[in-house]
């Protein structure tokens, strides 16, 4: 018998949390740590509303505008040479492709239970549009990925920074 997982967010510890809503990190850059995946991408200001505001996957239509947005703010932070700024946009388009996948993947986006001790809920219950919406934000996040200078950027940010 597989232990049943359940939400990370049930046990999470905001203390231990490296990222913090307080800091602008555009004047305190040190303070980011790169992480794992999205982590951070919802509190790292002022990034956070500069991308965020164009952040959305709603249908295909509006995920190719709105990674089309971000991937160009991406790229206005790699030619700033703004570090912090490039990866919260690759982090941004990272997470327009794994929210579209859960509202693809589940009806209503919601992958837990909360009424029945947080069991999984039924995959392929969700928007089909949603999964091409995904692919639009995919494409996007493994091209800022792999962009070269990015690539450099993050490899000098982790060893001076973390």
């Amino acid at each position: 018998m597989t232990k049943q997982r359940k939400p990370s967010y049930l046990n999470f510890d905001i203390d231990s949390y490296p990222w913090k809503p307080d800091i602008n990190y555009r004047e305190n850059p040190e303070a980011y740590r790169v992480g794992k995946g999205e982590q951070g991408v919802l509190i790292c200001q002022p990034y956070k509303t500069e991308i965020g505001k164009h952040w959305r996957f709603k249908t295909p239509d509006i995920a190719k505008h709105s990674s089309d947005t971000i991937y160009s703010q991406f790229n206005n932070y790699i030619t700033q040479n703004d570090f912090v700024g490039a990866d919260m946009a690759r982090k941004f388009l990272q997470m327009g492709y794994t929210r579209a996948r859960r509202y693809a993947n589940y009806k209503g986006g919601k992958k837990y239970d909360k009424e029945n001790e947080y069991k999984p809920l039924e995959r392929g219950t969700g928007d089909p549009e949603k999964a091409a919406a995904a692919a639009i934000f995919y494409e996007k996040w493994k091209i800022a990925e792999a962009h070269p200078i990015y690539a450099k950027l993050k490899r000098d940010w982790k060893q001076a920074f973390g």
